[in-house]
């Protein structure tokens, strides 16, 4: 067995899909989770980091849309794949260039519908509530330079009930997250290792 993959997480929250994420690949000998970045000085998610002993970058606005500032730290850790987990800043195309087709990002709705800028968390849930849809759920895709917008990798759905209300639907769509995501990580990176 050769070097693990190493994935470098992203996520401005309180870290519940990094959890699961990291909890999935615990022991894992092929993928291991090498970072955890964040935006948010006080994120759940470093909290979750030094729980599981795993390093972390705070990213600064000015700093992470320069050229390619945190290039060097990600090359240091060997990151192969950046995962984003609920990170709401738009990837720079630097970053972007330096990773083609191997930055993925979740989304808590069925694109293309209820996506783009401004369109996350609650945002989401009560735009799908307010267009009246019978269905949500989550999109797992590729990041490019717009919003929501990269290659749609896999989707799964859950029903909207006539009296759901965003936050009942949030948890309909957290559970889809915490129980696709991983494994589509995995899935992809084993596909792209072989």
């Amino acid at each position: 067995m050769g070097e693990p993959v190493n994935i470098a997480i992203f996520a401005s929250g309180a870290g519940s899909n990094a959890a699961r994420i990291i909890e999935y690949f615990c022991g894992n000998a092929a993928i291991k989770i090498s970072l955890i970045a964040s935006n948010v000085p006080a994120a759940g998610v470093l909290t979750i980091a030094a729980r599981n002993n795993i390093d972390t970058l705070l990213i600064n606005r000015e700093n992470f849309f320069k050229a390619d500032a945190y290039l060097p730290v990600l090359e240091k850790y060997k990151i192969s794949w950046i995962v984003l987990a609920g990170f709401l800043w738009k990837i720079p195309s630097k970053l972007i260039a330096a990773y083609p087709q191997r930055i993925i990002n979740i989304h808590p709705a069925l694109l293309p519908g209820h996506g783009g800028k401004g369109m996350y968390g609650h945002f989401v849930h009560e735009a799908v509530i307010t267009n009246g849809d019978t269905e949500s759920g989550i999109s797992i895709h590729f990041v490019d330079e717009l919003y929501d917008h990269g290659k749609i990798i896999f989707q799964a759905k859950c029903p909207v009930d006539k009296n759901d209300t965003a936050d009942s639907l949030a948890k309909k769509v957290q559970q889809l997250e915490h129980t696709y995501f991983a494994p589509e990580i995995q899935k992809l990176i084993l596909q792209n290792c072989s």
